[in-house]
């Protein structure tokens, strides 16, 4: 779950692109989109999910 966070955070908090947030989790960056996509499809945005501790969040 942590990477998710880390996910929003890189791409919504720092402006980073889809394939340089995959890149610098290591992770696809179609997965990258699947994240943002069911994050918004949830209604949140980066101010919601940072101000969530762990334990909330999904």
């Amino acid at each position: 779950m942590r990477k998710i966070k880390e996910t929003l955070r890189l791409k919504w908090g720092l402006g980073l692109s889809t394939r340089q947030v995959g890149a610098s989790l290591r992770i696809s960056h179609s997965t990258v989109g699947e994240y943002l996509k069911r994050t918004e499809q949830a209604g949140l945005d980066w101010a919601q999910v940072e101000s969530m501790s762990r334990h909330t969040f999904p």
